[in-house]
């Protein structure tokens, strides 16, 4: 038997449980105390003896049997009915609510929980040791799975959480110097939208699903990340080096072309050579230039 028939024979779905309005036991178990004090006050008067002595001993059963009966729902609260082990359903009406006393009540909150992981650590997909963690937000939409299918619903949801953060943490690098993969740093809306897919897979055995997901934290873990910081300094530098070189490269060949339209001067190929050597010391050179006086010929 394959582990999706197991989960499908023993997964739950949640029903509507057969529940009442409260209001109206409430006005019964008020009618059993009137009745009540009513009988109490025949029998003190001696009147009506056996009709009293019925409403004295019926009264107050019919009193704990309504009263036990009674629960209170608020606005995105469910409640499990049980009959003995076995689930009856579940009622999500708010307010006043009541089912025969035998019957047990489970709460669960169906609102919007926002879950923030802890700081995992997480091989890359390039082996790099990085430092993660993420926020969701969550809900439960099946009460009867997230109370009946795992143990601890919540425990779940943070196990999964961090299994999922390993898992599309190890499926990118966390940065490409080459700007051609996707990576974790570059593309954090693509990869919160990958995770999201996976928690929403991995939690619905729970009957919880996921609204929202993002990460909090995303950084090099600390043994190499001073290594790192390296790198990328080295990278912009030889990145803002090549900038200035291709610039340069086009100021000097500007230069020698007006100088050539115009017939400013004309140069031999050595003076041409001497000429974009100077230029670019000049222009790519990271001290202001000093102007030294030739008296001779370019030759001597």
């Amino acid at each position: 038997m394959t582990e999706s028939n197991v989960i499908a024979l023993t997964s739950s779905r949640e029903r509507t449980a057969s529940t009442a309005s409260g209001y109206l036991m409430l006005f019964i178990l008020l009618l059993s105390i009137i009745v009540q004090i009513w009988g109490i006050a025949q029998l003190a008067n001696e009147q009506d003896g056996l009709l009293a002595i019925v409403a004295v001993i019926a009264a107050p059963i019919v009193l704990v049997f309504v009263a036990c009966g009674f629960y209170m729902l608020q606005p995105n609260q469910a409640a499990a009915i049980t009959l003995f082990g076995d689930y009856q359903g579940t009622d999500r009406a708010t307010g006043l609510r009541w089912v025969l006393p035998w019957l047990m009540r489970k709460k669960v909150s169906v609102r919007a929980t926002n879950f923030i992981s802890d700081k995992i650590k997480v091989n890359d997909l390039r082996g790099n040791p990085i430092e993660m963690a993420a926020q969701i937000v969550w809900r439960v939409v099946d009460t009867a799975q997230a109370l009946f299918d795992v143990d601890d619903y919540k425990e779940f949801i943070r196990v999964q959480v961090e299994a999922a953060i390993r898992k599309i943490g190890a499926r990118y690098p966390y940065d490409d110097f080459d700007h051609q993969d996707v990576t974790l740093r570059g593309h954090l809306d693509e990869v919160a939208v990958e995770l999201r897919k996976e928690l929403i897979e991995r939690l619905s055995i729970a009957g919880i699903t996921v609204d929202e997901c993002g990460f909090t934290h995303l950084a090099y873990a600390q043994e190499i990340a001073g290594a790192m910081l390296r790198r990328q300094q080295a990278q912009a530098v030889v990145a803002a080096r090549r900038t200035l070189v291709d610039g340069a490269v086009g100021m000097v060949e500007m230069a020698l072309a007006s100088l050539s339209e115009k017939k400013v001067v004309e140069l031999d190929d050595e003076r041409r050579a001497a000429m974009v050597s100077n230029l670019m010391v000049v222009l790519c050179g990271e001290r202001d230039t000093q102007p030294v006086v030739n008296t001779g010929t370019l030759y001597q």
